[in-house]
C-alpha cells in the first residue's frame, strides 16, 4: 500500500496535464496521450517476439543503451580504482587534487569538440565524452571513501598478515563501499545525460539522434516522446541500482 500511497500523485499529474494542454490547444506542448501514442508508435509497436520492439528501437534504443552502459563502466572502473589508490596515499592526494578539481570543473559537453578532432569521431568520440563527464563523481567519492577507512581497521588486518592487495579488496573497498555506490549512482543519470549529448554532437543513431531529427522535422510529439523516454530510462535505471545497492550494503543494517 505504501507505494500505491506514493503512486497515486503521478496520474493526478497526467490527467491536469491532459486536461491543460487539450484546453490550451498549443501544438507545441501536446497532451500525455499523444505523446505515449508517438512513443508506441516509435518504439513499442513491433512483434511479440522481440518484445514488441520496432525496427526504430532496435536501431536507435540498444545503440543508446549500450554507449550508456560502455561508457558508464568504463568510468566506474577507472574512477574507483584510481580513487582507492589516491585516497590511500598522502602523497597522491597532494599531487593529484589540484588536477582533479581542475579536471572537474570543465563542462564535459565543451570537450566534445576536442574528442572529435582527436577521435575522428565514431563510437570512440561518443565514449570519451561520456567517460569524460561519469568519472568525477566515482573518483572524488573513491577518494573520499578510501581515506575515511580508520586505522585500527588497516592495523588490524596487517596483523593477520594480509598483503596489501588483500587490504584493498577484503578492507578498503568494503569500508569504502557506501561512498563509492553513492557516487557510482550519481554516475548513472549523468551517463544517460553525457550520451544524449554526444548523440547530438554528431550522432548517426541513438535516442538523442532521434530527438534532433524529431525537432528538424517538426514533430513535436516525438520531440516530446524522446524527452520522456529519457526519463522513464532514468527512473528504471536508478530503481534498479538501488535494489542493487541495498543488496550489496545489507550487512550495514545488520
Amino acid at each position: 500500500m505504501s507505494v500505491l500511497n506514493r503512486l497515486w500523485f503521478v496520474p493526478a499529474v497526467l490527467v491536469v496535464w491532459e486536461v491543460l494542454t487539450r484546453l490550451k490547444d498549443d501544438t507545441d506542448f501536446p497532451p500525455p496521450t499523444a505523446i505515449a501514442g508517438r512513443m508506441r508508435e516509435l518504439w513499442f509497436s513491433g512483434p511479440a517476439a522481440r518484445l514488441f520492439l520496432t525496427d526504430e528501437a532496435v536501431a536507435n534504443l540498444l545503440p543508446s543503451l549500450a554507449r550508456m552502459f560502455t561508457g558508464w563502466v568504463l568510468a566506474a572502473a577507472a574512477g574507483v580504482l584510481a580513487g582507492v589508490l589516491i585516497g590511500r596515499s598522502r602523497a597522491a592526494q597532494d599531487y593529484a587534487g589540484p588536477l582533479i578539481q581542475f579536471g572537474r570543473s570543465v563542462p564535459p559537453p565543451l570537450l566534445l569538440p576536442f574528442f572529435l578532432a582527436l577521435l575522428q569521431g565514431g563510437l570512440a568520440t561518443q565514449l570519451a565524452g561520456i567517460v569524460f563527464g561519469v568519472i568525477w563523481p566515482v573518483l572524488l567519492n573513491s577518494i573520499d571513501g578510501a581515506r575515511s577507512v580508520e586505522v585500527l581497521q588497516i592495523e588490524t588486518a596487517r596483523v593477520f598478515g594480509l598483503s596489501r592487495a588483500e587490504q584493498v579488496r577484503r578492507v578498503i573497498i568494503p569500508a569504502a563501499a557506501p561512498k563509492i555506490l553513492a557516487g557510482l549512482r550519481l554516475s548513472l543519470s549523468l551517463a544517460l545525460i553525457m550520451m544524449v549529448i554526444s548523440e547530438l554532437f554528431g550522432g548517426t543513431d541513438g535516442i538523442g539522434y532521434q530527438l534532433l531529427q524529431a525537432q528538424r522535422g517538426f514533430d513535436t510529439p516525438g520531440v516530446w516522446a524522446a524527452i520522456a523516454l529519457l526519463g522513464l530510462l532514468g527512473y528504471v535505471v536508478n530503481s534498479l541500482f538501488v535494489v542493487i545497492e541495498r543488496r550489496l550494503l545489507g550487512w550495514q543494517g545488520a
